[in-house]
């Protein structure tokens, strides 16, 4: 329930990040183009730092790598960290989702990670 509140919480974030954007962002033609305004501009803007990976497989899905996700970073390295992870991660989750739904796309977007402080969020863009 508390990784729930966490990814709405973060959604939010994410739509009021995307209504102060600039008009001329708003309007991406792309898929792409937003994906990559999420790994350069908006990781800058909240994490300090690009996104490292942006990787598609053409079809509706992207999966975003952080080897150095300023919110894990400052975890331990042992197992029990690990499961501590995703509530690290679920806000994140709700403002990649949040702010791709002001630029109009409706998206899933899971996290992951396997060896901290690294990260991959999936994001599955879902077309009507």
């Amino acid at each position: 329930m508390s990784l729930l509140v966490l990814e709405s919480i973060g959604f939010r974030v994410g739509q009021a990040l995307g209504e102060r954007l600039p008009r001329e962002m708003q309007a991406f033609r792309e898929e792409l183009d937003m994906l990559k305004f999420l790994c350069k501009d908006l990781w800058v803007a909240m994490f300090q730092k690009q996104i490292d990976s942006l990787r598609t497989n053409h079809q509706g899905i992207y999966v975003l790598q952080d080897n150095s996700f300023p919110l894990l970073a400052r975890m331990g390295s042992g197992l029990q960290y690990l499961e501590e992870a995703p509530k690290f991660l679920a806000f994140t989750c709700g403002l990649l989702r949040g702010t791709l739904s002001t630029l109009g796309i409706k998206s899933l977007v899971t996290a992951s990670a396997t060896a901290l402080p690294a990260c991959r969020f999936q994001v599955a863009i879902q077309r009507a």
